[in-house]
């Protein structure tokens, strides 16, 4: 598990390296919901349908690697559109927003995996489409949650793409 997640922290480094030596894009908001529809569409979905150690550790590399990308178009949006004198107080109520949800989703994704996944896949038919998606056994619940939490993560991302799509952030 830690070499899985160490991957995650080295694509963000590469994401980091790549972002420094990208021209700046011509709509930073299509930037930002495509890297974000990329990761959630790749990492989550390679986590649940595989129970490869090494494949995980590709999709976190793959998951994360763009995330910087996406994280620095974010940060030349608001801070060329924030007045100075508001980008404490814009920063710190986003960071709030952002880290205080960390833990809840934790809390929820263990209790949905525990409360809801694992027992529907607990019954399941063995030659049925949920164990074959996401396999028998301990953690096929977990996949199943990944999968639920991937097609979360693009149908929110297309979502905000086809309302985004009205709005140009160029500099």
């Amino acid at each position: 598990m830690g070499i899985v997640t160490s991957c995650a922290g080295i694509a963000m480094l590469f994401g980091s390296l790549i972002v420094t030596a990208l021209p700046a894009p011509k709509n930073r908001i299509r930037v930002i919901y495509l890297t974000m529809l990329f990761s959630l569409g790749t990492e989550n979905f390679i986590l649940a349908f595989t129970n490869s150690p090494v494949l995980w550790c590709i999709g976190q590399i793959i998951g994360w690697l763009l995330v910087p990308v996406m994280s620095a178009n974010l940060d030349v949006i608001l801070r060329t559109t924030i007045p100075l004198d508001m980008q404490g107080r814009v920063y710190s109520c986003r960071n709030t927003l952002q880290f205080f949800t960390i833990p809840i989703g934790l809390s929820l994704g263990g209790f949905m995996v525990d409360h809801f996944c694992e027992p529907v896949m607990a019954q399941a038919p063995l030659q049925g489409a949920l164990v074959r998606l996401f396999g028998e056994g301990k953690g096929s619940g977990a996949a199943m949650m990944m999968f639920i939490l991937g097609v979360l993560g693009v149908v929110i991302c297309l979502g905000f793409g086809r309302v985004l799509q009205r709005y140009r952030y160029t500099e």
